[in-house]
């Protein structure tokens, strides 16, 4: 049985708040940045709605490509630190880095140059394609600048700094949201730019928030403070390391954002309505899972330090109780979207009584399916890829998604024609048949290892 009583594990709770807190600051503040665009935008329908939802789902494969990288850059960052090898942590990080512009730049080509035939592929609206791409074509500018970001966010959430990157998504979002303000309906001077407004305001966001973590970054923290140099004096072993463990992260990461875009694509061709209830439902959702997020980055952070320490049976403890909690604060979380999601979608939307309705029924879906999603996310971001178990995970979710969430999707939207909160619900059966697959390599605590 495992206890969660604060005071038998007061060690265990200290340095979980102090890891956990920030970054569920941290990750609630960008959830909020994107609420702040879609509530803002939702005033002037669902159309546009529609066209920001849609355009952001290059933004959404990219930060998850980028998630998938840093995940695996890290668990070495995470293992190195707690082993105290610290001069090692700069080579990681520059590794990181040059992956990190890689990947941007592309998406940065994609989003500027080919937006119109992206959307297109995705909506056969054409006002839809026309909203879309005006707002990815400046949005697509921020790509590089939130790359570099992302990375030295999670570094500095490795070596135990959480507070930096949180600091950055504060500002940037007040700034974010002045900027809706002004530019979106025209204030305080300024001409009413409409959905151009809302990607003119997130570029200039971003740009603040990098400005803010690097010079936090090189003012304060030097173990992180990296110079050109770094990234020509890279050893091979680091590289080969790194990239065993990182590059099924990344194909996990893109496998499994490509599988959240067939179903952006499949609630697209139920209609424009379907796509908006789903748009403004993960938007929603996305404030509430900053919880399992938090939690799920915590127990990256102090299993890798643990592991790397060489304490095996203090992480497999760890372990356990990032487990049962994950459980416990799910059923919370569902049940506060299950009483708040009327009240929150009725004032924050400009809806019309279908689409209302729709997102009502999609989010107390999502709801059902809380504490299936939180442990899944101890699960994959935490206790696997801590011991640089990342093969399995990679297996474990990409199955899932495409072998069972894919299929169910098309049937239930093309086959059976079914509504589209009943399609998430097919959709969202990959989660209990990710849980049972995952437990019996849980359990073997074959993850456990030490990297470093």
């Amino acid at each position: 049985m495992v206890s969660l009583s604060y005071k038998k594990n007061t060690a265990f709770y200290k340095m979980l708040f102090t890891i956990s807190i920030p970054i569920v600051i941290q990750n609630l503040i960008s959830s909020s940045l994107n609420l702040v665009d879609n509530v803002m935008i939702g005033q002037l329908g669902e159309t546009l709605i529609a066209s920001t939802g849609l355009a952001n789902q290059i933004f959404f494969i990219m930060t998850l490509i980028l998630f998938g990288g840093n995940s695996g850059i890290s668990i070495y960052i995470a293992q190195f630190w707690g082993k105290k090898e610290t001069d090692k942590i700069k080579s990681v990080l520059s590794l990181g880095l040059i992956f990190a512009l890689f990947v941007s730049l592309i998406f940065f080509m994609v989003g500027f140059f080919f937006p119109s035939q992206v959307l297109g592929l995705m909506s056969q609206d054409p006002e839809v394609v026309k909203y879309g791409t005006q707002y990815i074509q400046i949005v697509s500018i921020s790509y590089i600048i939130t790359a570099i970001s992302f990375t030295f966010g999670f570094s500095s959430r490795s070596v135990g700094n959480p507070k930096l990157p949180m600091k950055a998504s504060v500002i940037s979002l007040l700034i974010n949201t002045g900027l809706n303000y002004v530019l979106i309906f025209g204030h305080l001077g300024f001409e009413s730019m409409g959905i151009r407004g809302a990607a003119i305001a997130t570029l200039i966001a971003r740009v603040v928030e990098l400005i803010i973590i690097l010079s936090g970054i090189y003012r304060t923290m030097p173990v992180l403070a990296i110079s050109i140099k770094n990234f020509f004096t890279i050893e091979k072993e680091i590289v080969k390391k790194v990239g065993k463990t990182a590059l099924p992260v990344i194909f996990n990461e893109a496998f499994w954002s490509l599988g959240m875009t067939v179903y952006a694509l499949v609630y697209a061709r139920i209609g424009t309505e379907a796509v908006a209830a789903v748009m403004i439902t993960n938007t929603v959702n996305s404030i509430f899972m900053v919880v399992g997020f938090g939690l799920g980055n915590a127990s990256s952070v102090m299993l890798g330090n643990t592991l790397g320490a060489g304490e095996i049976p203090k992480a497999i403890e760890y372990n356990k109780r990032f487990l049962a909690l994950s459980i416990l604060c799910g059923i919370v979380i569902g049940l506060a979207i299950t009483l708040t999601a009327p009240l929150i979608v009725k004032n924050l939307y400009n809806l019309t009584e279908e689409s209302y309705a729709l997102t009502i029924h999609t989010l107390k879906v999502l709801a059902l399916f809380m504490s299936f999603k939180f442990y899944n996310t101890i699960i994959i971001i935490g206790t696997l890829r801590s011991g640089g178990d990342t093969l399995y995970s990679m297996l474990l979710e990409i199955t899932c998604v495409w072998l069972i969430g894919v299929p169910l999707a098309f049937i239930g939207a093309f086959v059976l024609k079914l509504p589209v909160y009943y399609v998430v619900a097919l959709v969202n059966i990959e989660e209990i048949v990710k849980l049972f697959l995952g437990l019996p390599r849980l359990l073997s605590n074959k993850w456990a290892k030490r990297l470093v």
